[in-house]
């Protein structure tokens, strides 16, 4: 056993001022609980240059004592192009390549200095794994690679290149971490069969809620703001839609066939999109079925504020594509603290219905079946209106809390260092 105060160099691009993905919750809210389980963060992250989009509402819930390093980085989209063009070399494995060598010389001065037992690093910016790989070969201290989702995928990364770098990046990874974790069970089982000789350090570790952001929403004043749309039953859809992988094509289809069939009117229904970064690809689907009256797609607002939003829709809305049954939404768990009726439309046989089923929901449908989201729409908005809608039971939200996960986190940090 170590004496002393227990160190975890944790090599996270998505940290506060950035904003815009909820990829940044499973880093800060580790860097929040770790010190209370006996591990102190140490945090190497990219400079906030590297950024599109910050904002500081988050700042404050990182402790005062933490020590935070940024290294130069920057994005190649962004400060590389000319006329908005750039060698497809310096964005790979990704736009912000650039981090690595500027990460790499001050993660080797943190842990001269700060002595950590173990490094961690967390993708989804692959030049994370990279700045881990080369941390832990310089300084031969555990490593544990911190995939969340699946890299190298078939088709994806598009690019042949890039995708050999992401398989690269992987295998390299997994054959040399003390532990690679995941954040659904069908994401771990498939590397494991990826990499039977590293099936035993490949662990399940899963997103969640944080719970002190939920407590903090004051249910007075949320109550006295009254609905989001007087009159019109309003589901919100929080956070990213990406045009391939929450395709919402099929979704404007189903609205439209609701709409012929008097299930729906205007003014009956909105279905509400937060932050999607897609406005332009939902309205033109919208306009296309003739159903636009139907939605509304509003910009990013603070996160406390995003789950205040939650908290006072009438329902969620959760899409997930077939192409990604291994992963599920980070804004999942939050839709399930949040405690209101939810729509989910993903694969039934995918990990995203599971945890949806598992939490006491019922009205789920495929995303690529126009037929069945009409159905299951149809259905959820009946019992919506006749108060009998589902809602998630108490042991679903004890489990995903973000203490909960922390401490799993925790346990692996004690395992890998003390083995």
């Amino acid at each position: 056993m170590t004496s002393g105060p227990r160190r975890v160099l944790m090599v996270a691009y998505h940290f506060p001022p950035l904003t815009g993905s909820s990829g940044i919750q499973r880093t800060l809210r580790f860097v929040q609980h770790l010190p209370a389980l006996g591990w102190q963060p140490i945090v190497l992250t990219a400079s906030p240059r590297a950024y599109e989009r910050t904002s500081h509402d988050l700042d404050s819930d990182v402790p005062p004592d933490t020590v935070v390093c940024r290294a130069f980085a920057l994005d190649t989209a962004r400060h590389l192009s000319l006329a908005g063009r750039y060698a497809q070399a310096l964005a790979r494995p990704d736009r912000w390549m650039s981090w690595r060598f500027d990460a790499v010389r001050q993660g080797l001065a943190l842990v001269r200095r700060y002595r950590p037992q173990v490094i961690w690093s967390t993708y989804p910016i692959a030049t994370a794994h990279v700045i881990g790989a080369a941390l832990h070969r310089a300084s031969c201290l555990p490593w544990v690679a911190d995939f969340r989702d699946p890299m190298a995928q078939e088709g994806y990364p598009a690019d042949p290149l890039t995708w050999k770098s992401y398989d690269r990046i992987e295998r390299h990874a997994i054959l040399n971490a003390a532990a690679s974790t995941f954040t659904t069970p069908g994401a771990a089982a498939e590397y494991r069969r990826r990499y039977p000789q590293a099936a035993s350090r490949i662990d399940v570790l899963e997103n969640g809620f944080d719970e002190a952001s939920f407590a903090s929403a004051d249910p007075v004043a949320i109550a006295a703001q009254g609905p989001l749309n007087p009159g019109a039953v309003t589901l919100v859809h929080s956070g990213i839609v990406y045009p391939s992988e929450r395709d919402p094509t099929q979704l404007m289809v189903a609205l439209r066939r609701m709409h012929d069939t008097g299930t729906i009117a205007p003014g009956s229904l909105k279905l509400r999109f937060r932050a999607s970064v897609a406005d332009d690809l939902i309205n033109r689907l919208a306009t296309e079925r003739g159903v636009q009256a139907y939605v509304e797609t509003l910009p990013s607002i603070p996160y406390r504020q995003a789950l205040e939003e939650m908290l006072r829709a009438d329902g969620l809305l959760v899409l997930q594509a077939n192409n990604c049954n291994e992963q599920i939404p980070a804004k999942v768990y939050e839709y399930i603290r949040a405690r209101r009726p939810t729509l989910g439309l993903a694969d039934p046989a995918g990990d995203t219905a599971s945890v949806l089923r598992n939490a006491g929901y019922t009205h789920l449908a495929p995303l690529e079946s126009a037929d069945a989201i009409a159905l299951a729409f149809t259905a959820f908005l009946s019992d919506l209106r006749a108060g009998r809608a589902p809602l998630p039971d108490t042991a679903a939200l004890r489990g995903a809390s973000r203490l909960a996960r922390s401490e799993a986190f925790a346990r692996l940090l004690e395992r890998v260092t003390t083995q």
